[in-house]
């Protein structure tokens, strides 16, 4: 009897050493069109998030966070592959010839509709490190049998609505799904919470997407603040939204996963015009802030300082190295950075110098203080650089000059985020040191990176109409 308690012993000891040493799962909470100002804690007028605001307090929360691209899928593509877009291809949704082609003044560069299962996605390599993975909601990265997420790394693959999930959804208690995805995802983190190999979960709502939909009793709440019908939805749904957040955390804490899993909460791209985003710049698929700042906080208790703010500029891209340094595996060549010594306080800022964003096509719809009336974006690159930011746009850079007539052919913006972070004032020619400077740096990067640009219209070379009718903004 004495030897069977004492194998019985060292059993137990060992299971417990084992739950210790388990690599960190991951959780990544990821909105849908949730805009930088939609949050309360980031000062939200008319949107109240008092679960995400919960999370900023008890987490680290990063002011400069972007996405790797003004809309959806661009975005995505960013986060699961580790590259930037001249590496993948994906552009934007569908075509990069939206808009009305007669005021199209360049040849737009075609775009890639799903990213090629030739990249190891960040889902890969964890399952390399022993990871179980799975996503929740939206892919939007390839519908056919080789780009779908269950041959891009995913074991799991689970979706409330995969059929043109931008349509109403009419489920008054699961708007756009939220719930049920919620659902979804803690009953699989309960069904892996005692597993030898961690996990990874993917968590890629639906919301806040238009069609915008909310439980009718959050939508009663808002209408009655005297909202126009427009913006009470998106705040009703910007809200329920933020209960499913709450309900993920809650639970972490009362299974105890959350001492080791490491949560990162975030968006895909800026918000729709329903939801201004002032003091920033424009909205969702332009590439001024409003566009591409995004919400960010990272939660662990008792690794991450709780109430803690980073000023580092980061993107999405950061996502995938990051994964790979906690799963303790050999960097890969990504065009991200870990951030994991920032998370944990070792570092105060990343080692790169910059950030760039290349989106060589059109979206139409204008956004707010946009840079004209019809189109939220026309071709452009974009470097950050410290506090400095310079958008470079191919129709004047390729059809005035380029840089011989810098000075005069409004080709290139160049904005202090630190002083004018509504990238009001143009300092393009009143700086022309910093403008070359920051100039000089991305062309280098468009060279290294063989970003394909956009080319002149000729007789036999000209804009074709795209699709504007596929209910993505």
């Amino acid at each position: 009897m004495k030897k069977i308690i004492i194998v019985l012993m060292v059993f137990f000891s060992a299971t417990a050493v084992g739950a210790q040493t388990k690599k960190p799962n991951i959780v990544v909470i990821f909105a849908d069109d949730l805009g930088y100002k939609d949050c309360g804690y980031t000062g939200s007028s008319f949107i109240e998030t008092p679960n995400i605001d919960a999370l900023a307090k008890a987490g680290m929360v990063f002011n400069n966070a972007y996405a790797g691209a003004g809309n959806c899928a661009p975005s995505r593509a960013c986060l699961i592959s580790g590259l930037y877009t001249p590496r993948h291809g994906v552009f934007a949704v569908g075509s990069t010839s939206r808009g009305p082609v007669k005021e199209m003044k360049v040849v737009p560069v075609d775009n890639t509709k799903s990213l090629a299962p030739s990249f190891v996605t960040v889902a890969e390599a964890l399952k390399d490190e022993g990871y179980q993975t799975a996503i929740f909601g939206k892919w939007h990265l390839g519908t056919t049998a080789q780009t779908s997420p269950l041959a891009q790394g995913f074991d799991v693959y689970i979706d409330a609505r995969k059929s043109n999930p931008n349509k109403k959804w009419n489920i008054p208690d699961d708007p756009k799904g939220m719930f049920t995805l919620t659902t979804e995802a803690i009953n699989y983190m309960k069904a892996h919470k005692d597993d030898d190999k961690p996990f990874f979960a993917y968590l890629a709502h639906h919301a806040i997407h238009s069609i915008q939909e909310a439980r009718p009793a959050t939508l009663e709440k808002y209408k009655a603040k005297g909202l126009d019908k427009n913006k009470a939805l998106y705040a009703a749904c910007t809200s329920d939204f933020d209960e499913t957040v709450g309900t993920v955390i809650k639970f972490l804490k009362q299974s105890g996963l959350d001492k080791n899993t490491l949560v990162i909460f975030s968006s895909d791209n800026g918000a729709i015009n329903e939801s201004p985003q002032e003091p920033l710049r424009g909205n969702k698929g332009c590439y001024y802030e409003g566009g591409i700042r995004e919400p960010f906080i990272a939660y662990w208790p008792d690794k991450i300082k709780a109430g803690t703010l980073n000023s580092t500029p980061i993107i999405n891209l950061d996502f995938y190295p990051t994964f790979l340094a906690l799963a303790d595996a050999k960097p890969k060549k990504l065009d991200g950075e870990n951030l994991l010594p920032l998370f944990m306080g070792k570092s105060e800022t990343t080692t790169r110098k910059a950030i760039f964003w290349h989106f060589p096509g059109y979206l139409n719809k204008p956004v707010i203080r946009g840079r004209d009336d019809i189109f939220r974006s026309r071709p452009v690159s974009v470097i950050r650089k410290g506090d400095w930011k310079l958008m470079l746009y191919y129709e004047e850079w390729i059809n005035n000059g380029g840089i011989k007539n810098i000075a005069h052919n409004n080709a290139v913006e160049l904005y202090n985020l630190k002083d004018d972070i509504g990238e009001r004032d143009n300092l393009a020619n009143k700086n022309p040191k910093m403008r070359d400077e920051l100039l000089k740096d991305l062309l280098a990067w468009l060279k290294h990176t063989k970003a394909p640009l956009p080319t002149k219209i000729t007789a036999t070379n000209k804009p074709v109409q795209g699709s504007i009718n596929d209910n993505e903004e």
